[in-house]
C-alpha cells in the first residue's frame, strides 16, 4: 500500500535517562542529543544527506555554548549544509519540534526532517543576574538556572510543584492514590526494562571517566527507587502536601530523535515507516492549572480525528507528577491499562527538553510491542499549556 500522502516516521529513538550528577552527567546536552540522532538515523536506514533540516528542543541552553541543535546535529555528523533551529517549549519542547517537523513536511518545504530534544539537567549553571553591571554593597544572588527558566513559574516564581499540589487538593487526589500511580510506574518500568521491552527505543551512551569506558544501556532511576519507603516520604510542596518526591517526575539528563518523511519521500528513498503521524494540538489554560491542561489536548486531538478513547489502543501522558496523568485518565475516562504501559517519568526522569519527543518514541514502540494500531501521547507544560501527537502503526 503507498503512504505517498502520509506524513510518517521512520525512527524512533532514545538514549537512556540519567538520574541527577548520574550516569550522564559528564555529558552535555548535545553530546547526548548526537548519540540519538545518530541512532535515529542509523536506524532510518537513510544517509545523512537526506535530511533537509533539523529541530531540537533545549529548555536549558545557559552554558552549553551558541547553537545546541546545531552543535548536536555536526557531532552526529549530519552535514554542515542542512540546516538547525534549537527551540524551547519547555516540557512541550521535544513534542513542539515533532509537530514543527510534520508540520515543515505537510507544507511542502521538506520532505525528510529530523526532531527531537535534549537536556542535561545535571549541568545546568547558577548565574549571577547582576554582575555584569556590578555588585556594589551587600550580597548578592546567585540563581539556579534550572529553577529559573525552567521549574519556576515566569509571573510568580512559584515551583510547578506548588501548582500541581495545589490542584491535587483542589481536586482531592489522596497520598495513597499518588503512591500507589507512582509504585505502578516503577514496576512497569522496571519489568519493562528487564524484559527487553525498551531496547528498540532505546540508544546506548558510551561514557568516558578515569577508570575508562563504560556503556550506559538503561535508564538509571527505576532500578535506584526503594519502593518500599515511598509511602514514608516526606510532602515535597506543602507541609500537609500529598506530592512527594517519588510521585512526581525526577531531575534527569537524556535525549530523543525522530526521523520524519513525506511518505513519497520515504517510498523514494526505500525506508520503511514504522508509523504515521495523523495530527497534533495544542491547549492552553491559566499558568496555574498547567497539570490540567493534557485533558484539553488530548480531548481537542481526538475530536480533530472523530476518535473516541475506545479507538485509541495506547497513550503516553507524561508523569511530570503524578497527579498530572491522574488528572487526564479521570477527565477522559481512560482506563489505567492503556497509559504509560512502560513506565512514565515518575519512574525513568523527566529531561524537560527531551521528553516531549521521548514519549512519542516510547509510544510508537510500544504500539509495536503490544500489538496495538493507534495512539497518543500529550503532556503538560509551564505556563498552562499542553500539546499532542497522535500517531497509527504502518503495517
Amino acid at each position: 500500500m503507498s503512504h505517498s500522502n502520509d506524513i510518517v516516521f521512520l525512527s524512533a529513538a532514545r538514549t537512556p535517562m540519567g538520574g541527577m550528577l548520574g550516569s550522564l552527567s559528564s555529558l552535555t546536552a548535545p553530546e547526548l542529543g548526537a548519540v540519538a540522532i545518530r541512532a535515529a538515523i542509523e536506524r532510518a536506514g537513510i544517509d545523512a544527506e537526506s535530511i533537509d533540516e533539523g529541530i531540537m528542543g533545549c529548555v536549558l541552553p545557559a552554558g552549553v555554548k551558541q547553537g545546541p541543535a546545531r552543535q548536536a546535529m555536526r557531532q552526529a555528523g549530519i552535514p554542515d549544509a542542512i540546516g538547525a533551529t534549537t527551540i524551547n517549549k519547555l516540557c512541550g519542547s521535544g513534542m513542539k519540534a515533532t509537530m514543527l517537523a510534520h508540520d515543515l513536511i505537510r507544507a511542502g518545504s521538506a520532505e525528510v526532517a529530523l526532531a527531537g530534544g535534549m537536556e542535561s539537567m545535571s549541568n545546568a549553571p547558577h548565574v549571577l543576574p547582576k554582575a555584569r553591571a556590578g555588585y556594589r554593597l551587600g550580597h548578592g544572588e546567585l540563581k539556579d538556572h534550572m529553577f529559573l527558566d525552567g521549574l519556576e513559574d515566569a509571573e510568580t516564581g512559584k515551583l510547578m510543584g506548588v501548582f500541581a499540589q495545589d490542584i491535587a487538593t483542589q481536586r482531592d487526589y489522596s497520598r495513597e492514590r499518588l503512591d500507589d500511580f507512582a509504585i505502578a510506574s516503577l514496576e512497569r518500568a522496571m519489568e519493562a526494562t528487564n524484559a527487553g521491552h525498551l531496547d528498540a527505543e532505546m540508544a546506548p551512551v558510551t561514557v568516558t571517566s578515569r577508570k575508562g569506558e563504560s556503556v550506559v544501556n538503561h535508564d538509571e532511576q527505576p532500578f535506584q527507587a526503594k519502593l518500599d519507603k515511598i509511602r514514608s516520604l516526606r510532602p515535597a510542596f506543602a507541609k500537609e502536601g500529598t506530592i512527594t518526591a517519588a510521585n512526581a517526575s525526577s531531575i534527569s539528563d537524556g535525549a530523543s530523535a525522530l526521523i520524519l518523511a513525506s511518505g513519497a519521500a520515504a517510498e523514494r528513498l526505500g525506508a520503511k515507516p514504522l508509523a504515521r503521524m495523523l495530527g497534533h494540538s495544542t491547549h492552553s489554560q491559566h499558568p496555574s492549572e498547567f497539570t490540567i491542561a493534557p485533558v484539553g489536548a488530548i480531548d481537542k486531538l481526538m475530536k480533530k480525528l472523530d476518535w473516541s478513547v475506545d479507538d485509541v489502543d495506547l497513550f503516553e501522558i507524561n508523569e511530570a507528577f503524578a497527579v498530572v496523568t491522574l488528572l487526564a485518565m479521570d477527565g477522559l475516562d481512560i482506563p489505567h491499562d492503556k497509559v504509560n504501559v512502560f513506565g512514565g517519568a515518575c519512574a525513568q526522569g523527566h529531561p524537560i527538553g527531551s521528553t516531549g519527543s521521548r514519549i512519542i518514541a516510547t509510544l510508537i514502540h510500544a504500539l509495536r510491542t503490544k500489538g496495538g494500531k493507534r495512539g497518543i501521547a500529550s503532556l503538560c507544560i509551564g505556563g498552562g499549556e499542553a500539546t499532542a501527537v497522535a500517531v497509527e502503526l504502518i503495517d
